[in-house]
């Protein structure tokens, strides 16, 4: 949900520039900064983003200048501020100290200077504020939609590499099992003969073990949810919470491999596996 969107406009009248900066966010969190002109605005602004945007922290700034007006943005009182600065030079003399900042003190004093809101000049000119503001956002869709091309790159690759690693986990599983069975039988065989054992309850509980570790139904499901998660990396748009608990399934079925195989070789890939797996939950997050 990275972004980020300009548009601006400028004739002899009016100068309008918006600017839209968008982070990841669950949520759409939206923070205007606009002239005051423009305050009884704020809902209708937010509407247009809310339409425009579906998540994400938006920054969006708007800036209004109306280059006809002849008047100053601000007004000065002139008898309350040769009133403060009669005061302060009267304070200064009788301190015996001259200060040579008496007029700025005196103009920075309360109520001397009050600004102006020019409603008028804002809200007279909302339709092409409006278009401005509608241009940045689009702007703004583009901007996320050519980072989107490259983070589907990215993802698609880190799902390859975990593929990569599960074909190398079904090649190295019956290897496993064999060596499994190897040192239980050279472990169990003489002491099986040796003493009084039930041989039927025995090889129950072989099967019943070897079933705890298998992990063909893990290594099926991994699989099944590694297509889903690339059939929806290309499909439709507002993916990016399915793709999220998608890949808390592919992250539960990884470490359900590991500590069922408790083994070493297939423990390495399982590790390699979960490394890209916390790229994709990272890159996930900033997926509409």
């Amino acid at each position: 949900m990275t972004g980020y969107g300009s548009a601006s406009y400028e004739d002899d009248d009016f100068l309008v520039s918006v600017e839209v900066k968008t982070l990841n966010s669950k949520f759409l969190d939206l923070t205007i900064r606009s002239p005051r002109q423009l305050s009884d605005k704020e809902l209708d602004i937010r509407n247009i983003v809310s339409k425009e945007l579906e998540r994400g922290k938006v920054n969006l700034t708007v800036e209004f200048t109306n280059k006809t007006g002849q008047d100053l943005p601000v007004t000065i009182n002139e008898e309350l501020f040769s009133a403060y600065f009669q005061k302060y030079l009267v304070l200064s003399q009788k301190s015996g100290s001259e200060s040579p900042d008496l007029f700025k003190l005196a103009l920075q004093s309360p109520n001397v200077i009050t600004n102006v809101i020019e409603k008028d000049a804002g809200t007279g000119n909302w339709d092409l504020i409006k278009k401005v503001i509608e241009e940045a956002l689009n702007n703004c869709n583009a901007f996320r939609a050519d980072e989107g091309k490259v983070l589907e790159g990215k993802l698609i690759e880190n799902v390859a590499i975990i593929r990569s690693g599960l074909d190398s986990i079904k090649e190295l599983d019956p290897v496993r099992k064999n060596r499994i069975r190897e040192r239980i039988s050279n472990n169990f065989k003489d002491w099986v003969e040796e003493n009084e054992f039930d041989k039927n309850r025995f090889e129950q509980e072989l099967i019943y073990y070897f079933e705890k570790i298998d992990i063909n139904e893990e290594i099926v499901r991994l699989e099944t949810h590694l297509d889903y998660f690339e059939k929806n990396i290309k499909t439709g748009s507002g993916q990016g919470k399915k793709l999220g608990f998608i890949s808390q399934e592919i992250g539960r079925e990884i470490n359900t491999i590991g500590s069922k195989a408790n083994d070493a070789p297939i423990q390495k890939h399982v590790v390699v596996m979960k490394d890209e797996l916390e790229k994709i939950k990272e890159q996930a997050l900033n997926i509409l």
